[in-house]
């Protein structure tokens, strides 16, 4: 198996060259230059534009919640984009720190005490659409989810839940612009995966799940969670280890042991059998979420 390194990242890039892997796109940096506003939420990030004209929601390194939870986000945000599913664009934005000190709203509730975001490398994750081109709600009510036209994508986005054993709720915005009917959702917060700072697996079968469990009606068996599962289960090693070459050593304390084994335990579960297990137990809990399960023996032999 592939070691991981400080270059690993460059290694791999140059053997997926010449390999049938699909390239994954490179990561970009952008800089901060105008901080707007502060966003709701546990992680107190700030919403900011950015040298290249966008609207990034900006997580910083001493968030409340870890500093690997900038490295969660950007590891499976970019594995949700590689297989498909519809997540803000990541980048990685730099701030300085003459924006810092002279923006006295960059600043976090800690500890009970108001300190200044750091400065230096961060996580940022596109604004889905401009608030002068569009809308964008936390939640719909369950009466305008047949509004949503990308509604099969929640049992895509269980699948990457249940691989990375994602700790809290499934989260999700809605946004249409302003000449569409429908909404398009969009999957955020990824920053429990892994149980956040802990790098650790505890699965559960309510663990990851949105919580309108209406979303997951339309599942009626294995099929509907295709192409995401296969996509997932028959990932390249390469893939993986390159976005995780590419998080900012600062994010995880610059302990590449720690984020190679978290790698490994990636790919180890990507293996037959236990995503299907995860989502198995799902479908058996208590919320019963899948009403229109077709119940077919060949189909439930997936181990």
């Amino acid at each position: 198996m592939q070691k991981l390194c400080p270059l690993s990242s460059l290694t791999i890039l140059k053997e997926l060259h010449n390999s049938t892997v699909p390239a994954v796109e490179q990561i970009r940096t952008v800089t901060a230059i105008q901080h707007i506003r502060k966003m709701r939420g546990g992680s107190q990030a700030h919403l900011m534009r950015c040298s290249d004209g966008s609207l990034q929601v900006v997580k910083f390194r001493n968030n409340p919640q870890h500093t690997r939870i900038l490295a969660n986000e950007m590891l499976v945000g970019r594995l949700a984009a590689y297989v498909g599913l519809t997540v803000p664009k990541v980048v990685i934005v730099e701030v300085s720190e003459f924006l810092v000190r002279h923006t006295a709203a960059l600043n976090v509730q800690l500890g009970g005490k108001t300190i200044s975001c750091e400065s230096g490398l961060q996580f940022g994750s596109q604004l889905v659409v401009s608030p002068l081109n569009g809308q964008v709600f936390d939640y719909l009510p369950r009466e305008l989810l047949d509004r949503v036209r990308n509604l099969e994508e929640f049992a895509g986005m269980l699948v990457i839940d249940k691989w990375t054993s994602n700790a809290d709720r499934r989260q999700a915005t809605f946004h249409r612009k302003m000449t569409e009917r429908k909404y398009t959702a969009s999957f955020i917060d990824q920053g429990y995966c892994f149980n956040a700072g802990d790098w650790t697996f505890n699965d559960s079968a309510l663990r990851g799940v949105y919580a309108e469990i209406e979303v997951y009606a339309g599942v009626n068996g294995w099929a509907s969670f295709e192409p995401w599962l296969s996509r997932i289960e028959q990932i390249d090693e390469h893939v993986i280890y390159t976005i995780a070459g590419e998080i900012p050593p600062e994010w995880y304390d610059s302990n590449w042991t720690a984020l190679e084994e978290l790698v490994e335990q990636l790919l180890l579960r990507r293996g037959p059998g236990l995503i299907r297990g995860l989502i198995y137990a799902f479908r058996l809990s208590s919320q019963k979420p899948f009403p229109n399960w077709r119940d077919n023996d060949q189909e439930d032999c997936w181990v």
